[in-house]
């Protein structure tokens, strides 16, 4: 039984290396193409950097993203198409999503 209560935490191990392997001093490198990487640092992100139930405006999530990267656009972008944060449709404030 030991053996599958560490199972779980075996396969995180190598999902954190995988997006660790993305960032150098701190910052994000670059964006990954791949999508199934790009899931990865973007649930990564929504993570770490915005807490469930608060609502952010646009200049708080930029300031959360230029934090790791410098095109804070294309980060809120792709979280915003990947559903991790939403928004209603006047764009007037920014929440975490799934």
């Amino acid at each position: 039984m030991p053996e599958q209560q560490t199972l779980p935490q075996q396969q995180s191990v190598p999902r954190m290396h995988q997006v660790a392997t993305l960032f150098a001093h701190g910052r994000l490198v670059t964006i990954p193409r791949k999508q199934a990487r790009l899931e990865q640092l973007l649930v990564h992100l929504a993570e770490t950097l915005f807490e469930r139930d608060r609502s952010y405006t646009e200049r708080e999530v930029n300031e959360a993203l230029l934090t790791v990267h410098e095109d804070c656009s294309a980060l809120r972008r792709h979280l915003v198409v990947a559903g991790l944060l939403v928004r209603p449709r006047d764009g007037s404030s920014y929440r975490r999503g799934r």
